[in-house]
Parts: structure tokens; C-alpha cells; sequence
């Protein structure tokens, strides 16, 4: 056994000791919460409760190699298989980004903000979470997601049909694509998307579980052209937005003001910089 015994207080307990040294204490907390939601099927409450209960043998060992798993920086999203986002449950694995709340943060503004548009696009997809959120709130939207990767677009389409939603995907890489309308349709109400956009050289200041388990495609690019991809889909979302028609991006903190000068040398208006939670630039939008 990886315990003195079975008891649930003692797994707790090591799961603190072991993870220690990768973990603040109540993240600890929470990845044990989420291990015994995912084994056990027990919420907080019930973990609470249960302190004292002993675990059979074989749960036991389902503790023991999710730990070994952890230790080595494995997310704990993707041992579970699945991630929370805007309140909706998404099958997340190593081919897409694990949702961030910061990309909350950038759906409830949309939503917001686009009550009665007809047609929203989402470039750079992932896990579909930003199109289905929106399409779970706005229903009578008719939504498009696009991504470069055919493994990313099946775990979309999975979470679309575990969320009830309809949205279309759509397999494109939007530095190759000349027109929007050639792959998809002409006009959108409103576009929106989470392109790579941290640079090679903050790679030193990631969290191993990122560089080792998520997608780089989906993460970095390179420190001479940081804007690459927000040149490109600025570049689409002018020629096949509608008149008034509205662009959203989430960035780079450190890239805030040279994102609204591009936009703005595009032709877009009204272009604003929004701060997160942590007040960091994380938002920009802007008007056709």
C-alpha cells in the first residue's frame, strides 16, 4: 500500500505530503476533491462525511496511480477527463488547451455584449468551449467553430453533442486561409478568438504541467512575430464581418496597446482594452 491504511483522512493526508512540493496547499485541496468526485462519485460534502470510511483495495490503487500521474505535472483535468467551464461540463485531453477562466471572463462579455447578433464565429477552437458556451446562452445564434486540428475538432464536436448544442466545426488553418466565405460563410455578427499568443521566451515562466501536456500549437509563438495571428484573423474578420459587426480577442498582457494599433491600422473602431480578474490586458474588442 502507498498509505498506513484505507481511511480517507490518510489518503488526504498524503496526497497533501506527496504533492507538496508541486502544489500551493488548497490547490492540493482541490485536486483531492476532484480525485474523489471522479472515483468516488462524492462531493465535498460527502467527502467530509466520509473522513473516517475506509477505502476497498481496489479503489485504493485508483488513488495510487492517479498520485503517480499528478507527481509527475500531469493536469488533473486531464485525469479526470473533464473540466467545468461557464457552468457546462467539457471532455478536455492532451490534443487541446484545458479551458481557462480568464476565457470565461471573454464568453460572459460576448454574451453580454451580442444578445440578438445572428451569426458568431470562434477561430482557434479547442475544446469548442467558447462557441458552445455561447450557443448554450445565445440559441437562436447560429455558431461556427474553426481549428487547425482534426483531434482538437473531435473532442469539439464530443462536447457539443455532451452539451446539446449545435454548432458548426470547421477544419482550417487560418494562416493558410485567403477568404472566411471559401471555407465557411461571407458575414459573421461577430468573431471571436483565443489565438496562440504567449512568446517562445516566456516559456521559462510556465508551469511544467502546461509545457509538458498541453498543445504548443495552441500555445506559442514566436518572439519576432507575436502578433501573427492577430494580423491574420484582424485581417478576415474586416473583410467578412458585418457593418457594425463586432471582434473580440483574448491576448498577451504585454501586448495590449500594440494589438489596438493593429486593429486600428486595419480600419476597426471603438477599440478597448479589458482587464481580467487579476487585472492584467486580457480582452480586446472592436467594431467593424
Amino acid at each position: 500500500m502507498f498509505v498506513n491504511s484505507n481511511s480517507v483522512n490518510e489518503i488526504v493526508t498524503y496526497y497533501q505530503e506527496k504533492l507538496s512540493e508541486l502544489y500551493p496547499s488548497n490547490e492540493i485541496k482541490n485536486i483531492t476533491e476532484m480525485m474523489f468526485e471522479h472515483f468516488m462519485g462524492w462531493d465535498k460534502m460527502t467527502l467530509r462525511s466520509n473522513s473516517k470510511s475506509s477505502l476497498s483495495e481496489s479503489e485504493l490503487l485508483l488513488f495510487h496511480q492517479a498520485l503517480k500521474r499528478l507527481s509527475k505535472n500531469e493536469p488533473v483535468q486531464h485525469i479526470t477527463g473533464k473540466v467545468e467551464f461557464y457552468s457546462l461540463p467539457f471532455k478536455v485531453n492532451k490534443h487541446a488547451l484545458i479551458p481557462r477562466p480568464e476565457t470565461e471572463e471573454l464568453v460572459d462579455l460576448v454574451i453580454k455584449e451580442c444578445i440578438g447578433s445572428e451569426t458568431i464565429l470562434d477561430i482557434g477552437t479547442g475544446t469548442g468551449c467558447i462557441p458552445i458556451s455561447l450557443k448554450k446562452q445565445l440559441k437562436n445564434t447560429i455558431v461556427y467553430g474553426v481549428d487547425v486540428s482534426a483531434d482538437a475538432l473531435a473532442i469539439a464536436t464530443d462536447n457539443a453533442a455532451l452539451n446539446s448544442t449545435e454548432v458548426t466545426f470547421v477544419k482550417e488553418d487560418v494562416l493558410q486561409m485567403s477568404s472566411i466565405e471559401n471555407s465557411i460563410k461571407k458575414e459573421f455578427d461577430v468573431i471571436i478568438s483565443n489565438p496562440p499568443y504567449i512568446t517562445n521566451s516566456e516559456k521559462r515562466l510556465m508551469n511544467e504541467n502546461v509545457l509538458t501536456f498541453e498543445p504548443h500549437i495552441a500555445l506559442f509563438i514566436d518572439d519576432d512575430d507575436p502578433l501573427l495571428f492577430y494580423d491574420k484573423i484582424g485581417h478576415l474578420a474586416y473583410d467578412n464581418l458585418s457593418s457594425g459587426g463586432k471582434l473580440y480577442f483574448e491576448i498577451n498582457e504585454h501586448y495590449g496597446n500594440q494589438t489596438m494599433k493593429l486593429l486600428k491600422s486595419i480600419g476597426f473602431s471603438d477599440i478597448r482594452i479589458l482587464k481580467d480578474l487579476q487585472n492584467k490586458d486580457r480582452i480586446v474588442s472592436a467594431i467593424r
